[in-house]
């Protein structure tokens, strides 16, 4: 019997231990959740660092329990209240409903680790992490908190934080005192930046680039630059100082993005504007170039630039505003631009094409050049094909890559321009004339002032089926076949002149039947004077004709 009431006493004895060891242990939670604190799950130290730090029940110290302070001897509180102003001033709406309520949570995206990141975008250095049976921001984080305090309210503007707030914490509209006078500051501060910057813009700025003599460049390339430029100063100066006002998160979370998101669309359109003033320099150096060329790449170099700055700016603005990913789109580019690379390879040839023309520079614009079946004057280069107008007046648009691969003769490049023909006259011709034949076409070519006086060929070098053949091989000096065709008419008008004043007669195809001369009949054969009557007619030319031309 005694036996059965130990046994029994040692059991009772044991459920009492447990039921007291259990209600020891709800007493401790209840006690934490009456402290408003509670470490359980990555849900409960969310909620217990916001809940703490609300204004309307303000326990700081209750907040500084969720850091884990291992090698930190800064003050807890203050390091608690930091945070809580970096979520604020990035933006960062957090929601409960979205933290995991699990004690034994794992982050897949980090091994597996018993951590908790809030947002790897915004704030990649702050997380909980579990230590034994708490969640508590890691000590890495807490050692952060400083240096990303500094990043969200730089250039001392962490300080107002501590000072504003003295103005008065009355609350109207649901806003304290002094959240209402920063607005209405903000306000002034906005239209009297705006009014100093375009006093700066157009007034200085002009007046100063008048005086250097460069007004029409200032007002069509530099102002339109400097206004965007205060516009983003302006909107660098609000991003910064709207922290301060610690407005509710809700209002921050569609503030800073509208922010975030005019800083790189304002660089964008600043830098879209600035390849307009390089444009209008590289156009004023071609300008002082011979070659048309250059003329062609300025616009191509305008357009290729402005493409870019837009492709960046708006990888920026996807990045800093949207805050998207841009690493897996720039991958894909680079997937895709394999892809796009083989099935535009003939484009991609164009395009190297037309820089090897731009950089070797075979031809430029109004050069007649020939290649194969093309024959005309070029009028643009483009970056993918050149357009270049036939002697026909039809317009051939040629791929560069085919120019950049042929033979092209560059008639436009030719220093001198030939002329060959060959004079034919009659074999009725005595030596004597054709002697004073050649010397005259020699005065004619030397007096011509279009003509290259250091090099040309005028012989008597042949005699054909029906005629005695003089050679003529000139050159012309002149830059265009216009000016070319007008030289040769000149010259042809001299010969021409120079023939009849000689009596020298053209032969051309021709029968002749010979009979004998009768006494009452003369021959058809004329009659020729004298060398020296030949000489005289050639004097008298070159002093008539030429000497004239000359003068």
């Amino acid at each position: 019997m005694s036996k059965k009431f130990f046994l029994l006493s040692l059991f009772l004895f044991a459920l009492h231990s447990s039921a007291l060891s259990q209600l020891i242990t709800d007493s401790k939670t209840e006690l934490q959740i009456e402290e408003g604190i509670n470490l359980g799950s990555p849900y409960h130290t969310t909620l217990t660092f916001f809940y703490n730090l609300d204004k309307n029940h303000f326990f700081p110290k209750r907040a500084a329990r969720t850091l884990d302070l291992q090698g930190n001897d800064s003050d807890p509180e203050e390091l608690a209240i930091k945070l809580q102003q970096i979520f604020e001033g990035k933006g960062l709406v957090i929601r409960t409903s979205e933290v995991p309520n699990n004690a034994n949570f794992a982050d897949s995206t980090a091994n597996g680790e018993h951590k908790f990141y809030f947002d790897q975008t915004k704030l990649p250095g702050i997380f909980l992490e579990k230590k034994g049976s708490q969640w508590k921001f890691s000590s890495f984080s807490v050692s952060q908190i400083q240096k990303l305090h500094k990043e969200t309210y730089p250039y001392g503007s962490d300080k107002l934080l501590n000072i504003l707030p003295k103005i008065g914490t009355d609350e109207y509209l649901g806003l304290q005192l002094w959240q209402l006078v920063g607005i209405t500051f903000l306000i002034f501060l906005t239209f009297l930046a705006h009014l100093i910057f375009t006093f700066l813009v157009d007034k200085g700025l002009i007046y100063f680039l008048d005086r250097l003599g460069y007004g029409y460049i200032g007002e069509n390339y530099l102002l339109p630059v400097a206004k965007i430029t205060s516009f983003y100063l302006i909107v660098l100066m609000l991003s910064l100082l709207i922290r301060i006002l610690q407005l509710p998160v809700e209002i921050y979370a569609w503030i800073i993005p509208v922010f975030d998101t005019l800083k790189p669309f304002l660089i964008t359109v600043i830098f879209y504007k600035i390849v307009d003033v390089i444009a209008a320099y590289f156009a004023s150096l071609a300008a002082k170039t011979e070659s048309t060329l250059d003329d062609q790449l300025v616009p191509l170099i305008r357009k290729t630039l402005k493409a870019l700055v837009i492709l960046v700016g708006t990888l920026f603005i996807l990045r800093d505003g949207l805050n998207l990913d841009i690493l897996p789109f720039l991958t894909g580019i680079s997937i895709g631009g394999v892809a796009i690379a083989l099935a535009a390879q003939d484009t991609i040839k164009n395009f190297f094409g037309s820089i090897m023309i731009f950089i070797d520079k075979p031809f430029q614009v109004g050069d007649w050049v020939t290649s194969g079946e093309i024959d005309g004057t070029v009028e643009e280069v483009g970056f993918r094909s050149t357009r270049i107008r036939t002697f026909r007046n039809s317009v051939m648009y040629v791929p560069n890559g085919k120019i950049a691969d042929a033979v092209v003769d560059n008639h436009g490049l030719r220093q001198y321009r030939r002329f060959f023909t060959t004079l034919t006259i009659t074999y009725d011709t005595p030596p004597e004339l054709i002697e004073e034949f050649v010397n005259g076409l020699h005065e004619i070519v030397l007096a011509h002032p279009m003509t290259r006086k250091d090099y040309f060929n005028i012989f008597f070098n042949n005699l054909s089926t029906y005629s005695q053949d003089v050679m003529f091989y000139i050159f012309f000096e002149v830059p265009t076949w216009p000016e070319e065709l007008k030289a040769r008419h000149e010259i042809l008008i001299q010969i021409v002149k120079l023939a009849k004043t000689l009596g020298v007669r053209f032969a051309f195809p021709t029968q002749t039947l010979h009979m004998e001369s009768f006494p009452e009949k003369s021959g058809l054969a004329p009659s020729y004077p004298s060398q020296d009557e030949y000489k005289t007619r050639l004097n008298q030319f070159v002093s008539n004709e030429l000497t004239k031309k000359t003068k």
